[in-house]
């Protein structure tokens, strides 16, 4: 790992500016999660991965294999991954030991869905929520992450009481405080929902007033289909607010795992999707990631009918590749 100790860093900035000695170009920054590592990380036991493994004579398999699950994805985090710091520390530790960089998903927040319901759930209190989110920091600890941070946290406040509201916007406040105290080398993406979904000067708002400016940035289409370029000027408009009101902007990363034909107004499991860009640096925004696995259901309804929300669906991973 190509990491600058603190006493190295502390000794450099100590010196005159006439001596300090600029560090080489592959010298990791403290707090850099992409300069400590060598790239993103593949996660060998992905739901795609794991069923194209357990059946590799099914005809689908192949290219399952080769488009889908060789391709760095975000692993998601909730009530049903145990026991989270050893969770969480397990995963990064897989991918520290490739010197690769992982992406993790932090989705179990108190009243978690509560326009939508497909996905509902979530801590049973807003104290047991701080546990955990505690314990998933812990778990990350030192190690190089990226975080996107409870997907459509800002998007219920229609389905919620002022109270609720409240309560859920120090939930978001006090998880940023774990992440800072417990993962320094973690760069956290506070959600900020979709073109189609609200106004920018509403979730500008909403991320700021959530503590936003303790954040890496936001992140914008999470299990969504708009094209990037819509979701970069969605940004753009975003920080153009936050610019005006609150006097700062923020990098923006954006869900590109199934946006390659763009949306047609349904956001549930809707026919006709293909897998967006893979996974990178750049590309409009400070990185393109694949969070929503491709072929995992949103919940019972369009062409995953009958299935429950993270179910893997076959036939509807093989259909993304070709978009049909």
């Amino acid at each position: 790992m190509r990491r600058l100790t603190r006493s190295i860093a502390a000794a450099i900035l100590a010196l005159p500016l006439a001596l300090a000695v600029a560090p080489p170009a592959n010298a990791a920054r403290a707090g850099d999660p992409v300069s400590m590592t060598s790239g993103f990380y593949v996660d060998p036991a992905s739901t795609p991965g794991a069923w194209a493994a357990a059946n590799p004579h099914d005809g689908r398999a192949a290219a399952i294999t080769s488009s889908i699950a060789s391709v760095p994805m975000a692993r998601w985090f909730g009530s049903w991954s145990g026991s989270i710091g050893p969770a969480t520390g397990s995963y990064v530790g897989r991918a520290d030991q490739q010197d690769k960089l992982p992406v993790l998903v932090a989705y179990n927040m108190y009243g978690r869905d509560a326009c939508g319901g497909h996905s509902s759930g979530g801590a049973a209190s807003p104290a047991e929520y701080a546990t955990w989110i505690g314990a998933f920091a812990g778990g990350v600890g030192h190690r190089p992450a990226v975080v996107i941070l409870e997907p459509d946290s800002l998007g219920d406040y229609d389905c919620m009481s002022p109270d609720e509201i409240a309560e859920r916007r120090g939930m978001l406040s006090n998880a940023l405080t774990q992440f800072r105290n417990q993962a320094p080398n973690t760069w956290v993406y506070m959600d900020a929902g979709n073109p189609g979904w609200l106004d920018a000067a509403t979730v500008a708002e909403r991320l700021h007033q959530a503590g936003l400016s303790g954040a890496r940035g936001f992140s914008l289409n999470v299990s969504n289909y708009f094209t990037t370029g819509e979701n970069t000027a969605y940004a753009q408009r975003i920080n153009q607010v936050l610019s005006s009101r609150y006097g700062y902007t923020k990098p923006f990363v954006v869900d590109t795992s199934r946006n390659g034909n763009g949306s047609n107004g349904e956001w549930c499991n809707p026919a006709g999707r293909r897998l967006g860009t893979p996974t990178r640096l750049g590309g409009g925004a400070e990185m393109l990631l694949w969070i929503k696995t491709p072929g995992e259901s949103d919940g019972d309804c369009g062409v995953g009918q009958g299935s429950r929300a993270g179910d893997f669906l076959p036939e509807v991973a093989y259909r993304m590749i070709y978009g049909y």
